[in-house]
């Protein structure tokens, strides 16, 4: 089974958006269609340039009409230019920067900047669902691939709702620091900390 590391693990793969001359009314239609509150906004190559949210729709729309008559598209109504993230971004990475932007959702783009999906906050967490067993898997298999040589340490991991418990012993080149710092780096981990034991 895979672990979700990357956004491309757990981004919804359709994608909802609007062409840059798209009326409201269109935009507003596929919204309740499809049940999202923002939509990514593309380039006639098919890139995304902007994101419309209901939010900057309910700001600007009730002046449609008052500028000579000129409609109101997803051009003139999107926030620009677009917070978008690879498909191969971190989960953690994802989340810090919809945390700095107090984003929502972001569309994922392909290396030429085509929508390849969305995430969302509620993508992100997904990962905080996973059993505790394959937390505690992909934590030993970290420290053992990155810090640890096999047989050089006598680890022990605990997982109990996401909170990860190491004890043990570890290499002299390895502090405990390092290694509760790689452990919280596993998607899933909600924290961890370094049970000393006497002897």
């Amino acid at each position: 089974m895979k672990h979700p590391r990357t956004v491309d693990d757990v981004m919804t793969h359709a994608v909802v958006s609007a062409r840059l001359d798209a009326p409201v009314k269109e935009i507003v239609r596929s919204m309740q269609r499809w049940g999202v509150s923002a939509v990514p906004v593309l380039s006639a190559e098919g890139r995304v340039v902007g994101v419309v949210s209901e939010a900057d729709m309910l700001g600007k729309v009730p002046g449609e009409g008052r500028d000579g008559g000129v409609p109101v598209t997803a051009g003139s109504l999107m926030s620009a230019p677009a917070v978008t993230v690879p498909r191969d971004a971190t989960i953690a990475g994802a989340a810090r920067l919809m945390g700095r932007g107090h984003l929502k959702r972001l569309p994922v783009v392909d290396e030429d900047g085509r929508p390849v999906g969305v995430v969302s906050r509620g993508d992100l967490l997904k990962v905080y669902l996973r059993a505790d067993a394959e937390v505690a898997e992909d934590v030993r298999h970290e420290l053992l691939t990155h810090l640890i040589a096999e047989g050089d340490a006598a680890l022990t991991v605990r997982v109990a709702d996401g909170a990860v418990t190491l004890s043990g012993r570890l290499p002299e080149s390895v502090t405990v620091d390092l290694a509760l710092r790689l452990a919280r780096a596993v998607p899933g981990v909600v924290d961890a900390a370094w049970e000393f034991t006497t002897a």
